[in-house]
């Protein structure tokens, strides 16, 4: 069996067997594979050297160019579309691996048709291991339709676990603001809006994808499977919408910051403004008695200092008053 830390590009490989489980299989075997022996999954990345190889020579089903030119594609956005009697999807999941930004989203691709699902990657998406660890315990997807539904779920929850955590930021923001607390202020408020940006880049054409995944047509897949597809279309515009809300918000918490900035801005230079007020006309006694001219009076009497400071403390008393009757102060 291969594994998530395998060499080669093979991940892992195994057959479901329609009822939650799943048997795995070696590389070798994947060519004696037969429809009969249940739905095939092969799990790919496809940056190794030999995944091109693995598509085009080792499938036992013929992959149409259109799905294998997605599966092997470094950069792409999330879109569905229906190809031969398949689907093929590309979609973003939350990266949730050690040391890794969550906004920058995990991309996989998979090839569903009724018989196969091909799924490939180049970093590792925790979504797939939730699969796994689902037909591990038996409660696994039980058919291609199946398969997708559960993909698409996994993706949803931890989607939705990530913008929560954007929302609960956003709310400790506005605490913070309503507090009078800028101390970093700034540069949390530019972190949580590039989150959203990048996060809402990708989440809203996958909005748009799913809600054309479950209106293809197809025979193989069963009421209720497109139903929980349209039910995690509508769950992702919910998410979506969310995102336009806390890019708002955040907008709004921003403005704040920035008005409670002035404002303390202005109310340090109003105080400023004010000793400079009552000081002004001090600094024109002192300089007016600081001339070194003729005449000055007070120059010859012992009591010339003393009447000096009655004359500022006055001015200054003075000016007070008059910003006092003016409501400036």
């Amino acid at each position: 069996m291969s594994t998530e830390s395998a060499p080669n590009a093979l991940l892992h490989a195994c057959v479901l067997d329609g009822a939650g489980r799943a048997r795995d299989i070696e590389r070798s075997a994947i060519g004696k594979w037969r429809p009969d022996d249940g739905v095939l999954w092969l799990h790919v990345d496809f940056s190794k050297p030999d995944a091109a190889a693995l598509l085009e020579s080792e499938l036992p089903v013929t992959l149409p160019d259109v799905a294998f030119d997605l599966l092997t594609d470094p950069e792409t956005r999330p879109r569905a579309l229906p190809v031969d009697d398949g689907l093929m999807v590309a979609l973003r999941g939350v990266n949730m691996n050690p040391g890794e930004n969550p906004a920058d989203m995990v991309s996989i691709r998979a090839w569903v048709s009724p018989h196969a699902i091909i799924t490939s990657r180049r970093r590792r998406l925790l979504a797939v291991q939730d699969i796994r660890a689902l037909l591990d315990k038996g409660d696994g997807p039980t058919s291609p339709g199946d398969f997708l539904a559960q993909l698409v779920t996994t993706l949803a929850d931890r989607i939705g676990a990530y913008v929560d955590k954007i929302e609960d930021a956003l709310l400790e923001e506005e605490g913070t603001i309503a507090n009078d607390q800028e101390a970093g202020q700034r540069r949390s408020l530019s972190k949580i809006r590039r989150q959203i940006a990048n996060v809402r880049r990708f989440v809203a054409p996958q909005r748009d994808a799913l809600e054309k995944l479950h209106r293809y047509p197809t025979t193989w897949m069963s009421k209720d499977e497109v139903q929980a597809l349209r039910e995690e279309a509508d769950r992702i515009a919910r998410y979506v919408e969310d995102l336009d809300l806390a890019r708002e918000r955040s907008i709004l918490l921003h403005e704040e910051y920035q008005g409670l900035v002035a404002q303390q801005q202005n109310s340090r230079m109003y105080v400023l403004s004010i000793v400079a007020a009552i000081f002004l006309p001090l600094t024109f006694v002192t300089g007016l008695l600081g001339m070194n001219v003729g005449g000055l009076p007070g120059v010859d009497s012992h009591m010339g200092f003393t009447w000096s400071v009655v004359i500022m403390l006055l001015c200054a008393v003075a000016a007070a008053l008059i910003l006092r009757l003016k409501r400036w102060m």
